[in-house]
């Protein structure tokens, strides 16, 4: 168990296999809540640990699509996906967060960048009351198409998500051809009898102004 847990803490229950917020002791148990609201549940506190970035990063994304699956997004949250989130100034968490997200841009990693995204989207509805207000800038229609830039290569990669109380983490690098990665991924299998892949694509795109 992660010692003095304070309320809020985001930890791992290996019973359950999920991401909650720390609440409080009921007796001899942990109270948790999902991550985004919810029923709570008992877990032992013996086992909980501190929750890894990915798993959190993986149960806030889990968390905002099960609101959008029940129909509980407003048109204001729809419209927040629309454009990335701006950090409050003087926020920690705002701050980490956007951080995270540079480096995920840095790396090219477009399934972390959104990741982030949802998250600092999250944190702000519910520690800042909504995202800070926007800049009012205005646009002029322009029509473009979006098209593959077919001067570059697009991108394959696995990463091995197997494990229980931590993802395994092995990744197959970059490549330019998907067979290239299924087949490091029937290696991996082999080798470890893991099963779990997150896999991931990038290519290019450029716009072309039309007429």
């Amino acid at each position: 168990m992660v010692e003095r847990l304070e309320p809020g803490t985001i930890v791992y229950d290996p019973q359950t296999r999920k991401v909650g917020e720390y609440r409080d002791k009921a007796g001899p148990y942990a109270m948790l809540r999902p991550i985004g609201g919810g029923r709570e549940w008992q877990a032992d506190p013996a086992l909980i640990r501190a929750a890894t970035q990915e798993e959190r990063l993986s149960a806030g994304v889990k968390a905002l699509n099960d609101r959008f699956r029940e129909g509980l997004a407003t048109s204001r949250q729809l419209d927040d996906v629309s454009r990335p989130p701006v950090p409050v100034p003087d926020c920690a968490t705002c701050e980490e967060l956007a951080a995270r997200r540079e480096e995920a841009q840095a790396a090219f990693d477009g399934s972390a960048v959104t990741d982030a995204n949802v998250l600092l989207r999250q944190h702000q509805r519910r520690d800042h009351d909504g995202a800070p207000p926007a800049r009012r800038r205005i646009f002029r229609y322009v029509p473009y198409s979006i098209v593959q830039d077919a001067s570059a290569q697009p991108e394959y990669e696995a990463r091995c998500v197997s494990g229980d109380e931590a993802e395994c983490g092995a990744a197959s690098g970059r490549c330019g051809d998907p067979a290239e990665v299924e087949e490091w991924q029937r290696k991996h299998t082999q080798e470890t009898r893991h099963t779990r892949y997150r896999r991931s694509f990038a290519d290019y795109a450029v716009l072309e102004r039309q007429g």
